[in-house]
């Protein structure tokens, strides 16, 4: 088995051994293969439906880094991202992504990944009411940080 693969495997048992969470574990490493961070769902215990092992990891290694910009990192992952985490693996630039188990995985026990994609898809439009509302005001921040030239990440 992969090292790293293998400890973001063990971060996942640790997780829900200890009640923190799913089953989903990770890590991420520079080009060298010295480890930078590895997190675990903790969903459970940090009642944060956003604490998914991929963005505690991400959160970790960019407060220890100092920097949001994982570009030269590599992620491996217990198992396929979601929808959130892979555009949180996306926003962070991170380009090489390694995981173990499929989203069809996570769906077999119960995770529901799929009401997610199928929304992007376009289908299974009642799963959110989303509706803008006062752009008109909500645009003026926007034409202020780009006239201050603020930073685009």
């Amino acid at each position: 088995m992969n090292e790293y693969m293998k400890i973001a495997k063990e971060m996942s048992i640790k997780g829900f051994k200890n009640n923190e969470g799913g089953p989903f574990g990770a890590i991420i490493t520079d080009k060298e293969g010295n480890i930078i961070a590895e997190g675990n769902n903790r969903v459970l215990c940090d009642l944060d439906p956003t604490a998914h092992a991929e963005i505690c990891t991400i959160r970790e290694a960019c407060k220890k880094l100092k920097t949001y910009d994982l570009s030269n990192y590599v992620l491996y992952t217990s198992c396929e991202p979601c929808p959130m985490c892979l555009s949180a693996i996306i926003w962070s630039n991170i380009k090489e992504v390694y995981y173990g188990c499929t989203k069809e995985d996570a769906g077999n026990i119960g995770f529901r990944d799929d009401i997610i994609y199928k929304y992007l898809k376009g289908e299974n439009k009642d799963l959110i009411n989303l509706k803008q509302l006062d752009r008109e005001e909500c645009i003026k921040a926007f034409e202020e940080y780009s006239k201050n030239n603020g930073t685009i990440y």
